[in-house]
């Protein structure tokens, strides 16, 4: 914990966006056809709700600043190999639907807005849009996502090209955006961003800056959005489509925007509703899941809901003596920071619910349970194997890009007892989860000890179906 209000004043600045946003481009020909839904992915997608990032000719140059012998691979490829390896290096995946062509253009990120003049503003599915086995599922938490690497390598490209930083590069030295690739530092980001509005959203200078904790979020299914009331590992606020809008809080959206956007993310959380989890494409032992249904109904539908005929979701908080995991996100926020936004207009001044003084996290929906890993909210444990096994779950732990591992269910990993001597660069170092950093813990949730080993794989086979 830390008092970081002395930094009150070049946080404003850096908040304020020093490039003017991009403009929106025309309406699809069929825009009065589109569902609520489809254009709730054309705003996500096509229009820019906060400062540009950067330009293309900053994102395509962002090669000379790799390490070696990435960079000299780079250098001898051509512009659609350099793009794919930028892609990886941060996490990025073409939009679904892209497929490559010779001399074609190359492909836009799902998670950038880009106009027409080549300026890149991030969206929403900088986190809430990954891939699994390689194949890109809107609403997956994006659990390649290197935001703390690709803002350093931007603001060292933005330098040499002599191009002005933006709020994340001059955010850099202040706050942290992701100690581990795939999770980010977004809860303090919420914090920080609404503690210097009044509760009509207008700017307020004269408020110094909250006690902030820094620390790293997996983010969630947005196909779980349909199924929860309350929003949030720790159910703090109720659902609804003003609580999505709060990472536009940059100074220079002032509330008329928000008003005004109103009825847009109205439709994005209709495209949030429409989602529905992918299915697992491998074969599955019906049998062995069938007796898997009935453990887990009886030993973790309680928390987790039930699913089929019996479909049901409780939003069962758990407290967190009982349930043992991380416990930073749930103290980290004050209650002065939930009573901002409760009396807030993203609240519709109180009269949306929400909880003050939660006592541990909310056990999420399961649909879809075998592409979102990793699991718990800090994204500790890789695998459901290891989520049923919390003696076996690996101290520190690095993913493969793609690769996905069949026989625990989850991401494909290699595993070490303490992070390996060799690994000092603090860029190599986020290509690893090391559970004993700060809210990082890969203990609790242990639960499935009640379980033989013979159960357990019972239940590994049910969990492919949800």
């Amino acid at each position: 914990m830390h008092n970081w209000q002395w930094l009150a004043g070049p946080l404003v600045l850096l908040a304020a966006g020093l490039v003017p946003g991009a403009a929106r481009g025309e309406l699809p020909a069929d825009w009065d056809q589109m569902t609520p839904a489809q254009r709730g992915y054309y705003y996500l997608t096509e229009k820019p709700y906060v400062t540009v990032d950067f330009d293309e000719q900053t994102f395509d140059s962002l090669w000379k600043f790799w390490p070696e012998p990435l960079r000299a691979k780079a250098e001898a490829a051509g512009p659609a190999e350099r793009r794919r390896m930028a892609f990886e290096r941060y996490g990025l995946t073409s939009r679904p639907g892209y497929e490559p062509l010779p001399d074609g253009p190359l492909p836009k990120p799902l998670q950038y807005v880009v106009d027409q003049r080549g300026n890149w503003t991030m969206n929403c599915f900088a986190c809430h849009g990954g891939q699994v086995r390689g194949e890109v599922v809107p609403g997956l938490p994006n659990s390649n996502y290197a935001m703390q690497t690709l803002t350093e390598d931007v603001l060292a490209a933005k330098l040499e090209l002599s191009k002005a930083p933006s709020r994340n590069e001059l955010a850099l030295p202040f706050i942290p955006m992701g100690s581990t690739h795939g999770t980010t530092n977004a809860v303090m980001f919420g914090v920080i961003l609404l503690s210097q509005r009044d509760a009509d959203l207008n700017v307020n200078r004269s408020k110094g800056l909250p006690k902030l904790t820094h620390h790293d979020m997996d983010a969630p299914p947005w196909w779980h959005f349909r199924k929860r009331d309350f929003i949030y590992i720790d159910g703090f606020v109720e659902k609804g489509h003003r609580a999505l809008m709060q990472f536009a809080l940059i100074p220079s959206n002032g509330p008329e925007k928000f008003r005004q956007w109103e009825q847009e993310f109205r439709d994005i959380a209709a495209y949030l509703e429409s989602l529905e989890p992918p299915r697992y494409p491998w074969p599955v032992d019906q049998q062995l899941a069938g007796r898997g249904e009935a453990l887990f109904n009886d030993h973790c539908g309680e928390c987790h809901g039930t699913y089929g005929q019996r479909e049901a979701y409780p939003g069962l908080m758990v407290d967190i003596e009982d349930l043992g995991t991380d416990p930073v996100r749930l103290q980290s926020m004050s209650g002065l920071d939930r009573k901002q936004y409760a009396t807030s207009w993203f609240a519709h001044y109180g009269e949306k619910k929400t909880h003050d003084s939660p006592t541990g996290y909310v056990a999420p929906p399961l649909d879809g349970v075998w592409a979102s890993a990793p699991y718990l909210h800090n994204g500790s444990v890789p695998t459901l194997w290891h989520l049923l096994h919390p003696s076996e779950r690996p101290a520190v732990w690095k993913r493969s890009y793609a690769g996905y591992d069949r026989e625990k269910v989850g991401l494909e990993v290699e595993s070490w007892s303490k992070l390996p001597a060799e690994v000092t660069d603090k860029q190599q170092r986020r290509t690893y989860f090391d559970t004993t950093g700060f809210g990082k813990s890969a203990a609790g949730h242990t639960f499935p000890d009640r379980l033989s080993e013979d159960e357990k794989r019972a239940v590994l086979e049910y969990l492919k179906t949800l």
